[in-house]
C-alpha cells in the first residue's frame, strides 16, 4: 500500500512444498504467512523429526528455495544442522522489527549462505563475512532453469559446499 509491488512468477515446473499451518517446526515447513513478512522460516534445522539449533542458515528466493531446500536435506545427512530462509522480499524483511529479523536469522549463527540466480549484491548484507554467495553474476543466457543452474555452478550440491566452506572458515 505504500509503494509499487509485482510478483514475478515463473514458468518453470518447480516443487511446490506441503506446509504446516504455523512457524516451521522440526520437518514441517513453516505456512505461507511469513512470505508477507518479506522472509521467514521455511524449514527449521532438524534431527530426527525435531528442531535443533542451526549450525547454517540457507537464504533462497524464487525459484532458487528448491536448492537451499535439497542443500538442507543433505548437510542434514551428514549431520550439519541446516535452517531454510525464504526471502521473496528484501524490502520488506528489512521494514519488519529487530526481534522478528533476529528471530529468522539469529545473530549467532554466523555461517550462512544465500543463494541467487542473479547477482550476489545486497546479500551481503544477510550471509555476513562468514558466509558465502551463490550467484549468477553475468546476463544474457536463455535455457530451461535446469541447464542454466548446472551450467553456472547454481546447485543443490554448490549450496551445501559453501554452507560447508562457511562454517569451516568459523572454525579456522
Amino acid at each position: 500500500h505504500e509503494n509499487p509491488a509485482g510478483i514475478v512468477l515463473t514458468r518453470q515446473n518447480i516443487p511446490t512444498y506441503d506446509r504446516g499451518e504455523g512457524a516451521a517446526e522440526g520437518d514441517t515447513f513453516g505456512s505461507t504467512a511469513g512470505v508477507a513478512k518479506g522472509g521467514y522460516v521455511l524449514a527449521e534445522a532438524s534431527k530426527d523429526g525435531k528442531t535443533v539449533d542451526a549450525q547454517v542458515i540457507l537464504i533462497g528466493t524464487g525459484s532458487e528455495v528448491q536448492l537451499a531446500v535439497q542443500a538442507r536435506e543433505a548437510l542434514q545427512a551428514e549431520g550439519i544442522a541446516a535452517r531454510v530462509v525464504s526471502m521473496p522480499c528484501v524490502e520488506w524483511f528489512n521494514k519488519q522489527d529487530a526481534a522478528y529479523r533476529e528471530a529468522v536469522l539469529p545473530a549467532a549463527v554466523k555461517a550462512r549462505v544465500s543463494v541467487e540466480a542473479g547477482l550476489s549484491q545486497g546479500w551481503r548484507e544477510f550471509v555476513g563475512d562468514a558466509g558465502r554467495s551463490i550467484s549468477l553474476e553475468h546476463y544474457g543466457a536463455s535455457a530451461d532453469y535446469k541447464r542454466l543452474f548446472q551450467e553456472f555452478g547454481i546447485t543443490a550440491e554448490a549450496v551445501a559446499a559453501a554452507a560447508k566452506d562457511s562454517l569451516a572458515g568459523l572454525q579456522s
